[in-house]
């Protein structure tokens, strides 16, 4: 949970600016193809624990980045990992479905509870779908089937993570 007396997490200048940057990046830079209401990015922010909010950024190409509202960030495992690319390019192919169900937006608030928000990024602007927390129920077939992507993204990211702590020799957990 955010901060009780605020409602908000607290959060660096670094994290707000690079996640705006990501909600904001152009489509022109992947050199494809894209229709009016094509997906090409999905960010989603996830509150991990009461104090730590991360937002995660998955592009068409594959590329994924976690950003941490302390500043932190796990940048650059897709240049290294293939299983990572196939991951966030199957989210992204596949979030398409999720706009039926999407309101466009030009608000981009955090979470202040423990849902995820989930903004799609399209040439006809940013749509935003809001994941509530616990069960999602089964005739939203759409939701069900994003979460689990997203969520095959992160464990994901966790294992290159874990590769690359260990070619490395530090310790994953800090």
């Amino acid at each position: 949970m955010p901060n009780r007396n605020t409602g908000r997490y607290s959060v660096t200048q670094k994290y707000l600016m690079t996640r705006g940057q990501a909600i904001n990046f152009p489509s022109h830079v992947f050199n494809i193809d894209l229709k009016k209401n094509d997906v090409y990015g999905v960010i989603v922010d996830i509150p991990m624990s009461p104090e730590i909010l991360t937002t995660m950024v998955c592009y068409i190409n594959g590329a994924a980045n976690l950003y941490f509202n302390n500043g932190g960030e796990y940048t650059g495992a897709a240049q290294k990992h293939r299983n990572l690319v196939q991951a966030a390019h199957t989210l992204v192919a596949n979030a398409g479905q999720l706009l039926p169900k999407a309101e466009k937006t030009t608000k981009y608030d955090l979470p202040t509870d423990r849902s995820n928000n989930v903004f799609l990024l399209t040439r006809g602007g940013v749509y935003k779908v809001n994941f509530p927390s616990g069960l999602i129920p089964e005739d939203e077939v759409e939701k069900r089937t994003i979460y689990v992507l997203y969520q095959r993204v992160l464990s994901e990211l966790r294992n290159c993570q874990l590769k690359d702590a260990a070619a490395t020799g530090r310790n994953p957990i800090k």
